[in-house]
């Protein structure tokens, strides 16, 4: 059956009255009313029901904001026809030059819209959307609502004085309870409260921290220098949580060892230093493998603390660590588990092994051994053996490794296994990555904040956000130092037994020995085989006890050089062993 073309002709005019209508009213131009936006009110949530698909944003616009965005495009584009059809040579050669510059600006302009949003689109793609989808349903709206829209979830919204907001629909048929526990579990919040504000035409709720750690936590503020005297010498502080509530962790009973994970600038060094110089003070002593050389200044000179900055110290440190860490093992198995539990000290004074940059010294040590190594040598660096066995000889050798790393892969650490020996493991400005591959039994990560000082500690699955105590190292090292009276270093502990000492052979078969000149630079593995009676293994440990041992006068890549006469004199006046009998 045709239509006349009379009622065809009405049907084309009022659907184009029509559509001119929604045109200037602001409106979608279907004439569907998709949210509760009006002419000079922006829309909130979707109104249409059994929506194909999300809303535009266009229609959450204001009707004036949108009537205004249609009137200056179609000026444009009535502008452009214009200039067009009266000149079109001007109009074509403009487009020819301008056109490259500006699709260069557009890509310039959309690749710095895309990293100032970064952010934006992280937290609208992890905490906005999960919110939304968990919210939708409880709250009666629809889940093709934008998010953004009753939604306030500001970027720093883990930071103490941040405040979201929550849009709530005028009906209010919903259970609160059930609302606030999801709002807690998708933000991953802690110690949150809730502001109900439901009177008027725009219910909302408002969701702030409450009881939050301090703002900042140092030697001075109140309590701070009693608190740090009375906790116990093996579990020391590292800071204050909610509620001023002290958050510490004990290395004879919760973790032997802690991995602390954190960014450039994250206040890794800090860390350490607070949890190092308190063991100093209650009588431990400390190893700092610190391949930066400079993270822990305040510890040179301090007694019980050796402080090891060459790869090739690093690496004769871990041995000799290992080595005593082998022999407290055999002396716990001599004394049993009943002495142990009331003299633990007996096996030796706890030792604090602190090393820095896991990742750069790690794959320094690599290197270190592929250079030493000879024919007949494991492949796998021994002092990379030896801080596996470390990490994996439990409390009661009282070896303790306070390891940090920037990214704590299993590479990194020497494998999977290794990094399961950190049952302690305090982050900090961490990436939802490093917090899925560190800590994935807590979930969902909570947010990082830029606060500085705060972090979260996460042992036994409870992640705690912490402010840590921030100790100047002129604090540390006092602190320290008040401690310490009659340490000892911790490389006498380390040392291997002094190797014996042959009698002095008659001078001319000393002569007979020397291949080469006595001005000659030599490494001592090479030296070793002018020195008669004397191993590398005594070279390498008089190097870093003796007073007397030759300094260096050279290097070559990571090996130090020493002259070849200055070696021979100090073989000859060196102190022999003394007998035993």
């Amino acid at each position: 059956m045709s239509v006349p073309p009379s009622r065809g002709l009405d049907e084309a005019i009022d659907n184009l009255v029509g559509t001119a209508g929604h045109f200037l009213a602001g409106q979608d131009l279907d004439g569907v009313r998709r949210t509760d936006a009006t002419f000079w009110q922006p829309g909130r949530r979707v109104v249409v029901k059994d929506a194909d698909g999300p809303v535009r944003r266009a229609s959450y616009r204001a009707g004036w904001h949108r009537l205004t965005v249609r009137i200056a495009a179609l000026a444009a584009a009535a502008g452009g026809a214009y200039g067009y059809l009266h000149h079109p040579d001007a109009v074509t050669q403009a487009l020819t030059y301008t056109s490259p510059v500006a699709a260069l600006a557009t890509a310039a302009a959309g690749a710095t819209y895309q990293l100032k949003t970064r952010e934006r689109r992280e937290l609208m793609r992890e905490w906005i959307e999960p919110l939304h989808q968990a919210l939708a349903g409880p709250l009666g709206i629809s889940k093709h609502t934008g998010p953004r829209t009753y939604l306030h979830v500001p970027m720093d919204f883990t930071d103490d004085h941040a405040e979201i907001r929550i849009d709530l629909p005028p009906h209010l048929s919903f259970n609160r309870d059930h609302i606030a526990e999801l709002v807690l579990h998708k933000l991953a919040l802690q110690n949150a409260s809730f502001s109900w504000r439901l009177a008027g035409r725009e219910p909302h709720l408002l969701v702030k921290k409450k009881h939050r750690p301090p703002a900042s936590l140092g030697l001075n503020d109140p309590d701070v220098h009693e608190l740090l005297a009375s906790v116990p010498e093996s579990a020391p502080l590292i800071g204050l949580g909610a509620g001023r509530k002290t958050v510490s962790v004990d290395l004879d009973h919760d973790s032997p060892h802690v991995l602390i994970s954190a960014g450039t600038g994250g206040g890794k060094s800090t860390i350490l230093r607070t949890i190092a110089c308190q063991f100093l003070h209650n009588g431990a002593h400390a190893c700092i493998l610190d391949f930066k050389r400079i993270s822990h200044t305040w510890a040179r000179g301090i007694p019980g603390v050796n402080y090891c900055r060459d790869i090739a110290d690093i690496h004769d440190a871990l041995l000799h660590l290992g080595a005593e860490g082998q022999r407290r093992i055999r002396v716990a198995e001599q004394l049993g588990d009943d002495v142990l539990a009331a003299e633990p000290e007996q096996v030796g004074p706890r030792i604090v092994i602190l090393l820095e940059e896991i990742n750069a010294t790690m794959a320094q040590l690599r290197r270190y051994w592929e250079k030493i190594r000879e024919s007949g040598d494991p492949k796998t660096s021994p002092a990379i053996d030896a801080l596996a066995e470390i990490l994996f000889m439990g409390r009661q050798v009282r070896l303790h490794v306070l390891l940090v790393a920037q990214s704590a892969t299993a590479r990194a650490l020497g494998g999977p296994e290794m990094r399961e020996n950190f049952s302690t493991r305090i982050l900090v400005r961490y990436t939802l990555n490093a917090w899925r591959m560190l800590v994935p039994e807590v979930h969902p990560a909570p947010k990082p904040t830029r606060h500085p000082g705060r972090v979260q500690v996460v042992l036994g699955g409870t992640a705690r956000e912490t402010q840590v105590l921030n100790l100047s190292e002129a604090e540390a090292r006092a602190w320290a130092m008040a401690g310490t009276a009659g340490h000892t270093s911790p490389l006498t502990l380390l040392k291997p037994p002094a190797p014996p000492q042959p009698q002095p052979e008659p001078e001319s078969v000393l002569e007979q020995q020397r291949l080469l000149p006595e001005d000659e630079y030599v490494g001592l593995r090479a030296a070793q085989h002018e020195l008669p009676g004397i191993t590398l293994a005594a070279l390498r440990w008089a190097r870093a006890n003796d007073p007397d041992f030759p300094t260096p006068g050279g290097k070559r890549g990571a090996e130090f050089l020493y002259r070849l006469g200055e070696l021979r004199r100090w073989a000859r006046n060196r102190p022999r062993a003394t007998a035993h009998g």
